[in-house]
């Protein structure tokens, strides 16, 4: 059997642009706006609107969207929870890690969770 190396996962060469209307449509189903999606983005990577426009025009991967991200917050450590069946600290990738915080706080705004306790008790966005 041949070594090829370490699993590439898929959505790391998915670009970022292709997932946002899915995290814009789930929080918007369930009464939730787009401006949260972004202050949720905004808090865990640092982008700021002209980031984020720029990344979505470039059709930017996630691995580029990540390793590019002005700042990860260094609050991201208090995010935890089943995310797709995995507890999201305990994810040994570091780059998974990353995509499974975003979904999870995405979907905690799409259950109705109040914006302090997603952002974990950050009024500003670091």
């Amino acid at each position: 059997m041949l070594d090829n190396g370490p699993v590439t996962h898929r959505i790391y060469t998915t670009s970022f642009a292709s997932v946002y209307p899915l995290y814009v449509a789930k929080a918007e189903r369930k009464g939730r706006t787009q401006a949260e999606v972004h202050q949720i983005i905004s808090w865990l990577t640092g982008y700021d609107e002209a980031g984020l426009a720029r990344v979505l025009a470039e059709e930017t991967d996630f691995r580029t969207f990540f390793a590019e991200a002005p700042a990860l917050n260094p609050n991201v450590t208090l995010i935890t929870g089943l995310i797709c069946g995995h507890r999201v600290e305990e994810i040994e990738d570091p780059l998974m890690q990353k995509v499974r915080y975003l979904d999870k706080l995405v979907d905690e705004l799409a259950k109705g969770r109040a914006m302090p306790k997603i952002l974990r008790g950050s009024t500003t966005l670091t």
